[in-house]
């Protein structure tokens, strides 16, 4: 409930919209500009492959595990208050990253920006449903997907710019200065609101929650270090299933749950968590593994990347408008089924383009790749509320958002380790019985080809670099399967009637 002394004005609404864009713009950039720093961070700070690893995941962890638990505080105690406060703490950790030594503290450093990022977007989102109603509220939301779609358009390259420029720093402070304008404009006018009938955090199941995942991506990390079957690894997948089971019996029993699971009794609802972490693995992945490739193994300089990235993510800007009108004449299922066709189709081809080709082979694929995944980024967010009784909105926006940010995580984590292992099945296929490959996997799929070599003489590079093309293409071609099969259960899903709620 706020306290309204006056409504703001169109101009104060825009200042206020402009607030939370700006701070949505930051969250992608900070995303994307380490992966195109990946190599340049690991010859400044050297470290293992699983920390390297760590540079991505630590940020999407801390992100996604506690966007429902920022949620809940701010409606405790006060949305602008936990926005600010974000934006505050991702500021002071931005910088603190730039001048750390130790690629341990880095890592840490990452993932308390992750929880600051958490802050300051459910802050941020809370408080912009305070501000705008009904109609303004859509477009308003509509505005932010398409502020993350800038960010990870130009995020590559203006990151691969400031790299080749000024060191991989200037890519984690970029953003400082667009966390300051946006500071400035919520503290000028936002107004502090906060839920009165709130009756608290759901500590219990926000701790479960987190715990859960960490240990589910610490072991999928580990994995191609030490092996699937190691007793650490096992150990810990089999615990974060049982904290995931610890997590659902708290959020069944407690009165004012995190997660209200009675909403995956709706069909319709469970469509929309499947297509929020379709873009996880058929798209957010190649934003990572793109730039290590192009840097690390092919030689593309960071300008080189981000040009290339651009191919990929451009068509966020534009094709989420061009959906919106299509649904005039289409329904969402069908335009988020043939956006994920698209999309995987556009995996397929992008897996026949091996390294060494000529890029004017790449883009299109790259393009196609983008394209189809805008389709249904510009839908899901309304798609997460209108499946649901309009009373239960706001718990459902809160679900959508983990699943999209907490997926990309995992996804993050289950990808890396499947290349590598298939890298490694490609190397053992070249090399010498007997020659242990996990190592050079791990460390090309890093991006640091050079030290690898050293570990694979005297194998040539032009035969690792054909072993690496294969395990990509083998990887491609597995996401892009994965991509078809939601795209026909999206379709299916999505268009069992259901009487509780809106028709999307």
């Amino acid at each position: 409930m706020t306290a309204h002394t006056r409504p703001h004005s169109t101009a104060e609404k825009l200042m206020i919209l402009a607030a939370v864009c700006l701070a949505a713009l930051a969250m992608p950039i900070s995303f994307t500009g380490p992966a195109v720093a990946l190599p340049s961070i690991a010859r400044a700070l050297g470290g293992s492959p699983v920390e390297l690893n760590w540079i991505t995941n630590a940020f999407m962890l801390a992100f996604g595990s506690s966007l429902m638990a920022a949620g809940a505080l701010a409606d405790n105690y006060g949305r602008k208050r936990i926005f600010l406060t974000g934006l505050v703490l991702f500021a002071v950790f931005s910088l603190a990253l730039s001048l750390v030594t130790n690629l341990i503290w880095f890592d840490i450093l990452r993932a308390a920006q992750g929880l600051a990022s958490a802050l300051a977007f459910s802050g941020g989102m809370a408080a912009l449903a305070q501000e705008f109603d009904r109609h303004e509220r859509t477009r308003a939301f509509s505005l932010i997907g398409i502020t993350f779609g800038i960010g990870l358009s130009f995020g590559p390259i203006l990151s691969g710019f400031l790299i080749s420029h000024f060191g991989w720093q200037a890519a984690i402070l970029v953003t400082v200065p667009i966390t300051v304008v946006a500071f400035c404009l919520g503290a000028f006018r936002l107004r502090e609101s906060r839920d009165p009938d709130a009756l608290g955090i759901d500590w219990p199941g926000a701790m479960s929650f987190t715990l859960a995942l960490t240990l589910l991506t610490c072991g999928i990390l580990q994995a191609p270090d030490i092996g699937w079957g190691h007793p650490l690894v096992v150990g810990m997948l089999v615990a974060a299933l049982v904290v995931f089971g610890l997590f659902a019996v708290i959020e069944h029993c407690v009165a004012r749950p995190m997660l209200d699971l009675s909403l995956f009794r709706y069909p319709r609802f469970v469509g929309v968590q499947l297509l929020a972490a379709a873009p996880a693995y058929s798209f957010v992945v190649l934003l990572i593994l793109l730039p290590i490739r192009y840097i690390g193994v092919e030689d593309f300089s960071e300008v080189q990347t981000g040009q290339m990235m651009i191919a990929l993510s451009s068509p966020l800007l534009i094709v989420p408008f061009l959906a919106a009108l299509l649904t005039r004449w289409f329904s969402a299922a069908v335009l988020c089924s043939v956006g994920l066709l698209l999309s995987a189709a556009g995996l397929f081809w992008l897996s026949r383009c091996m390294p060494g080709q000529p890029v004017e082979l790449t883009v299109p694929a790259l393009m196609l790749i983008g394209f189809g995944i805008s389709l249904p980024w510009g839908l899901m967010d309304g798609l997460a509320v209108s499946v649901v009784p309009k009373e239960r909105a706001g718990m459902a926006t809160g679900i959508f958002s983990t699943t999209r940010i907490a997926g990309e995580g995992i996804a993050l984590a289950v990808v890396s380790a499947l290349f590598t292992a298939l890298l490694s099945w490609k190397l053992g296929a070249v090399l010498p019985v007997g020659v242990e490959t996990a190592q050079a996997a791990q460390k090309i799929a890093t991006g640091n080809l050079a030290s690898a070599m050293s570990l694979l003489a005297p194998v040539t590079r032009e035969a690792v670099l054909q072993s690496y093309g294969d395990a990509f293409s083998h990887l491609l071609q597995i996401l892009a399967e994965i991509t078809v099969v939601t795209a026909f259960a999206i379709f299916i899903v999505m268009r069992i009637p259901d009487r509780e709620t809106a028709t999307a």
